[in-house]
């Protein structure tokens, strides 16, 4: 992946981030409900991460192979249980789905996680 895209990624991964982490911390009510729910089902009551992914991807364009395989590019080392079986474009898409919400869940933990220490030293 050529710098440009690797930059390109990491500001798409940053906005999700932030999206996702607002959108739970409201929904939960608070940092510590959120990353409690977070970590005891991702796609539980007021999570919903597939849901959050599916649409993020469709809000950037990404909701398709070619979206897909740049996802694919950015996350090529992480491991992903294989899709089911279909066309290699839904393959993509399932992959690429799959890679960025399991990247997306360790990235809000972490924000979750800084947020509710901060918190706590105030």
């Amino acid at each position: 992946m050529k710098a440009y895209q690797r930059l390109q990624f990491d500001l798409l991964l940053g906005i999700a981030v932030e999206r996702f982490v607002e959108r739970i911390t409201h929904r939960c009510g608070g940092y510590e409900a959120a990353l409690a729910r977070l970590r005891a089902d991702p796609q539980g009551e007021g999570v919903w991460l597939d849901e959050f992914v599916q649409a993020f991807l469709r809000d950037f364009l990404l909701d398709n192979p070619a979206g897909a395989c740049f996802v694919l590019q950015a996350l090529e080392r992480r491991r992903i249980a294989a899709p089911q079986p279909s066309t290699i474009g839904t393959m993509l898409e399932q992959m690429a789905l799959r890679a960025f919400a399991d990247l997306l869940a360790a990235k809000t933990v972490e924000t979750l996680e800084m947020s509710s220490a901060t918190m706590e030293e105030s």
